[in-house]
């Protein structure tokens, strides 16, 4: 039933100065501004929200979490390791991960750890992760176990 994620929000003091990051260093669109949020575009089916603290619609409260990824083209990585460099962050990677793929990881401003990643862009699938993290014996017991 899900296919995917179609938004993540951060929550920043200072959202222009937020966007401005990830629109320079990651190449990101802005797609709408509103007077507590903007909205910017990361791929073709995905959105970046950055919100002013304070209560939102739905109960929203804002908070911690632990770091999030971007799906990167294969052969873009070293590119976007150049871009972000450049920007003046220290970046951790690009590490390769058994089957070919690739990371890398960087802080921004707000503290906020962002992962690019090639993992999913080079055809490979979800069910994929479990087998090669030791997660899942192929059984099907996670899913299983999770389903309770």
């Amino acid at each position: 039933m899900i296919t995917g994620f179609s938004e993540l929000t951060l929550e920043s003091a200072d959202p222009e100065a937020l966007a401005r990051f990830y629109i320079d260093c990651f190449g990101l669109q802005a797609l709408s501004r509103e007077d507590d949020r903007i909205w910017l575009g990361a791929g073709d089916s995905a959105r970046l929200g950055i919100w002013k603290p304070g209560e939102k619609e739905f109960g929203d409260e804002g908070g911690a979490h632990v770091h999030f990824a971007f799906a990167v083209e294969p052969g873009r990585l070293a590119r976007l390791h150049e871009r972000v460099t450049r920007y003046g962050l220290e970046v951790e990677g690009p590490h390769e991960h058994d089957g070919g793929d690739r990371s890398m990881y960087v802080q921004d401003p707000e503290g906020n750890v962002v992962e690019a990643w090639d993992y999913f862009e080079r055809g490979r699938r979800v069910d994929g992760l479990a087998e090669s993290h030791g997660n899942d014996n192929g059984d099907g017991q996670l899913e299983e176990e999770m389903a309770r």
